[in-house]
């Protein structure tokens, strides 16, 4: 993985769902972590919240464990990433923003080896998927794909975690990672986050438009560019890849 070259055409925010999927802040009121956050997330971070979701019937988490399963995503180097001026920018403004106490920095060092963007989720439980002779052709026909990084983003699901967006190359006309998606027969989405920080407590009124003024002030800032040759299969039983295994690197060339 190595810094990308200028010049490649990424797919824009027309042709992605990032304005769609964000967060939409109210004028006046705070920013509550919402029930998927409190299952998923929250008991790995802050496992004594009271406001943590232990489990819940028809779900396999328990405090924020499942059984393993494996997708194919696309790796983000942390030395890359970390060393990006931008990146240290983004990182000074959200040490000193009023929710900095809320954010669980620990994290960053524990999952800098994990940082990926999922392509193709949950394609199989348990075991590692296998993919086919003509599967495996396919990705090297893609070749190497060049990615632009841009944040700062919320969801509007998972609230309580803050990403930065993947911006796939527009190879003539096509967004890349969908070809990806359709070579493994997989479903096509449009959407590409790469998880970064978590929140370990809601924040109120103040320390929320102070979020909210972030996100936007970065909205169009690109943070890095990398040009990735191979992606993984990753094996994790929890959402942030804490306990995760990377099965296989798959090669695009």
């Amino acid at each position: 993985m190595n810094d990308s070259p200028p010049a490649h055409v990424f797919c824009d925010d027309a042709e992605l769902g990032y304005e769609r999927s964000r967060t939409r802040f109210t004028s006046g009121e705070g920013l509550v972590l919402d029930e998927t956050y409190r299952l998923a997330h929250l008991p790995l971070v802050a496992p004594d919240h009271p406001r943590v979701i232990r489990t819940r019937e028809g779900s396999s988490y328990v405090m924020g464990r499942h059984e393993r399963v494996f997708s194919l995503v696309l790796p983000i180097s942390g030395d890359l990433l970390f060393g990006s001026p931008a990146y240290r920018a983004l990182n000074e403004a959200l040490r000193e923003a009023p929710f900095a106490s809320k954010i669980a920095w620990d994290l960053l060092d524990r999952r800098k080896d994990k940082l990926h963007a999922t392509i193709c989720g949950s394609l199989s439980s348990g075991a590692p998927p296998v993919l086919s002779p003509v599967q495996r052709q396919e990705l090297v026909k893609i070749g190497p794909v060049h990615v632009a990084l841009r944040g700062l983003f919320s969801g509007n699901v998972n609230r309580g975690r803050l990403y930065l967006r993947a911006y796939p190359e527009n190879r003539k006309g096509e967004n890349v990672f969908r070809h990806i998606q359709r070579s493994l027969g997989c479903r096509e989405t449009d959407l590409y986050v790469v998880g970064l920080y978590n929140l370990i407590d809601d924040l109120d009124a103040e320390e929320t438009a102070a979020l909210a003024s972030l996100i936007d002030r970065w909205w169009d800032r690109t943070i890095l560019q990398i040009t990735v040759d191979h992606l993984w299969l990753m094996g994790a039983c929890d959402d942030l890849v804490l306990d995760s295994t990377i099965a296989e690197a798959v090669s695009l060339v």
